[in-house]
């Protein structure tokens, strides 16, 4: 039975759908945009609606990007000799708050999920031998997420890549909690996972 008026169970609902939200916290979201005032809504829509209309993903990496090259790929300071292989954009946001790595990325658009329906296929994963074929890249850095589905997905690129042997292929190092994902490890831990990450064998 809906409690609400439509308009406002209409607005938990989508709510809802958001990750990490769940119906309370869905419904204190929903109370607390209606108790605003309405330019602050408006403005609010109009920079999701913004948001979603101006950005792209980079041609390179598919990192999120306003422009045809996210301004990562674009900084010649970065080093292409090394590529840091994440699941998603927020992967790269939480790697570049630590200040240890300087060099590209590749943006898998997920990992290898077969409870969810993702295999193989459904990642980035020719767009990434594309760029190890046209390039001089020395390194791949594996930095998928601490789980089951990032470690499923990094033995199978590390098969992949078993024929390019200009190439080393490393993982994060152990200090990340398992089950964890990249985006809530603190700085610190997730600096020293980086600083300290071991050769993958095949």
């Amino acid at each position: 039975m809906n409690v609400y008026d439509g308009p406002v169970q209409d607005l938990m609902a989508e709510l809802g759908r958001l990750p990490g939200i769940g119906p309370k916290g869905a419904q204190r979201i929903a109370f607390w945009l209606l108790d605003q005032p309405p330019d602050d809504v408006e403005r609010l829509a109009a920079a999701i609606t913004h948001a979603r209309a101006t950005m792209r993903f980079c041609r390179v990496c598919f990192n999120l990007s306003q422009d045809d090259l996210c301004r990562i790929c674009a900084d010649p300071r970065r080093d292409p000799g090394v590529i840091c292989v994440v699941e998603e954009s927020k992967d790269v946001a939480a790697i570049e708050r630590t200040r240890e790595f300087h060099g590209l990325y590749h943006v898998l658009g997920g990992c290898i999920s077969p409870i969810d329906g993702r295999g193989p296929s459904d990642l980035r994963l020719r767009e990434l031998l594309t760029r190890l074929s046209d390039t001089g890249v020395t390194e791949v850095i594996l930095a998928t997420n601490p789980n089951l589905s990032g470690d499923a997905t990094a033995t199978y690129i590390t098969r992949l890549l078993v024929d390019l042997p200009d190439i080393r292929v490393t993982r994060l190092a152990s200090g990340l909690p398992v089950g964890g994902e990249l985006e809530y490890a603190d700085d610190v831990t997730l600096g020293r996972a980086l600083t300290g990450r071991r050769w993958m064998p095949a």
